[in-house]
């Protein structure tokens, strides 16, 4: 029986579109700007619905088999993972970006490897529900849902939009899931913004390098058009929730007094299933009139619980950091469900410094969940642009959200909204199922 392989051997690609492994250098992980061997317990195998990028430009960084000395890898460019929906990555993919490498798009560049004939992952499996899992999607149905629904609503822009740019062209998974009448239904409101935000993922300065990946709504729905699909969906799918907030807009609360009066009017028909807001919670007052009208639950995005860390990213206009901290207390206060949208950045989001911030922050708050969420974005670039050149001490991702557990062990971990019954007290139990 050969020897057991103590780690992954790294991987690089050609440029061709094919990946190999080196069998002289074992793979490493990257938090902040460091390179590092990879605890064994920290690799997993990739995920069905993962897939893995080439870097261009770039040089893995890999520890050589005999010398046991870090070198970089000059067979072929960098590889990184994308790790699917429910998964939250441990480290970042190393490598070296020589000066005339491009920017990397708006995806997460998880480290890995290959071992035991399959490829690996440094990842951890955060949440049991199956609602974005890539098996669960049949096109057939998918596009048996879409022409239903194009053909229920034929005048309503907001469905037309979430059918023919979210579902078909951008292949978003919680449209494709209000295509096939489950779970969580998405409710994009609103096509302005007040952050400008280094990461968006739906508006890209010209002068930038980086294409956003997807197109921003153009316009704003009507309380009609928001009422006539959400109603049905919250009447007839399972653990139905409805979710303003979007990749594919600005930000909701600009449009508060649109979404309360729908909110409003969906509830004069139907007391089932969840509402949520998806937000930056830039505006408490409004939260709190949403709350008022049957808002159920709040999810506030954010890259840290660190101020100045938070406004280097998210360059807010005409709110404050102090601002999403009272609308997730405010929300808790009048008996919600508070979230924060996590996005897990390895070294920065493990940093000492960062663990004191988020621990304030769940004090503070009463917050009620983390959603780790994977930061779609290059990390040279990232930390550049918000001006970091040393992260810090840091502990590591796992060890972070272990000693959170143990510190507020009612505050849940997961990737994804609850549904009411979770909610309500039933939150072990996988409802995608």
């Amino acid at each position: 029986m050969p020897p057991k392989q103590p780690s992954p051997y790294l991987l690089y690609s050609d440029g061709q579109g094919n990946i190999f492994e080196d069998r002289t250098l074992f793979a490493t992980g990257r938090s902040g700007w460091d390179a590092g061997p990879v605890p064994e317990d920290a690799w997993i195998p990739l995920p069905e619905g993962g897939s893995l990028y080439e870097l261009p430009g770039r040089r893995g960084i890999g520890i050589d088999v005999h010398s046991g000395e870090m070198r970089l890898c000059e067979k072929g460019w960098a590889v990184a993972a994308f790790i699917p929906p429910a998964h939250t990555g441990l480290f970042l993919a190393a490598f070296e970006t020589s000066p005339e490498a491009p920017t990397l798009p708006l995806f997460c560049y998880t480290a890995a490897g290959w071992k035991d004939d399959g490829f690996q992952v440094t990842a951890v499996r955060i949440e049991a529900d199956i609602r974005q899992e890539c098996a669960g999607y049949d096109d057939e149905k998918i596009a048996s849902g879409v022409e239903r629904l194009l053909g229920s609503y034929p005048q309503n822009r907001l469905v037309r939009h979430l059918m023919e740019n979210c579902c078909l062209t951008y292949h978003c998974p919680a449209a494709r899931n209000f295509a096939l009448g489950r779970w969580e239904c998405p409710v994009p409101s609103s096509p302005a913004c007040n952050a400008n935000c280094i990461g968006c993922i739906s508006f890209q300065p010209q002068d930038e390098d980086i294409p956003s990946t997807q197109d921003r709504l153009t316009f704003k729905p009507t309380t009609e058009e928001i009422v006539e699909f959400t109603v049905p969906h919250l009447l007839s799918a399972p653990y139905p929730i409805v979710s303003f907030g979007q990749g594919c807009e600005g930000e909701p609360l600009l449009m508060w007094e649109t979404i309360r009066e729908s909110i409003t009017e969906i509830r004069k028909h139907t007391s089932a299933g969840s509402i949520n807001i998806n937000t930056n919670g830039s505006n408490p007052e409004a939260v709190r009139k949403l709350r008022e009208a049957g808002l159920d639950s709040i999810r506030v995005s954010t890259n840290s619980a660190r101020k100045n860390v938070y406004t280097a990213y998210y360059r807010p206009n005409n709110y404050s950091f102090e601002d999403i901290v009272e609308s997730l207390r405010v929300m808790n206060a009048m008996g919600g469900w508070t979230s924060i949208n996590y996005f897990v950045f390895p070294g920065m989001t493990d940093s000492f410094e960062e663990y004191e911030a988020l621990r304030k922050l769940i004090r503070d708050t009463g917050l009620k969940m983390i959603q780790w969420r994977n930061f779609n974005i290059d990390p040279d670039w990232y930390l550049g642009k918000i001006g970091v050149t040393d992260t810090g001490e840091y502990m590591g991702v796992k060890t972070m959200m272990e000693k959170i557990r143990a510190e507020f062990p009612h505050l849940r971990f997961g990737y994804f909204n609850p549904p009411i019954e979770r909610i309500r007290g039933d939150y072990e139990r996988d409802f995608a199922h």
